[in-house]
């Protein structure tokens, strides 16, 4: 007889959870260049979300909060990429993590920047 490993089988399922939020500061030009986004704005704010269609309340949820502008939102994938300054885009992330977490009791991460 063979002692075999047990197996894990693991599985994802998707919940009501963000499971990325990150601030990109002062990107690199060449980075913005790459994504063909336009000039304005110093900063990229990340979103990943699910279920996807979430992402169209993180995007509202974002646009109200104060001058930012939704460059790209892909509710197949759960992403929204927001663009603007820096303390709007950080605002814009804070205001939709509070919400999702306090008031629609999503599992949220914490806000990364880089």
């Amino acid at each position: 007889m063979f002692n075999q490993p047990d197996r894990v089988v693991q599985e994802y399922v998707p919940g009501k959870e963000v499971t990325l939020i990150h601030l990109i500061a002062n990107p690199a030009i060449d980075v913005i260049k790459a994504l063909e986004y336009n000039s304005e704005g110093n900063a990229i704010g990340l979103i990943t979300i699910s279920p996807g269609e979430a992402a169209i309340i993180a995007a509202d949820l974002a646009t109200k909060s104060g001058a930012v502008k939704v460059e790209k939102l892909d509710i197949g994938n759960g992403s929204v990429v927001l663009k603007g300054d820096v303390s709007s885009v950080e605002y814009a992330l804070q205001q939709v993590r509070e919400t999702l977490a306090l008031v629609m009791k999503f599992a949220v991460c914490p806000i990364t920047c880089t």
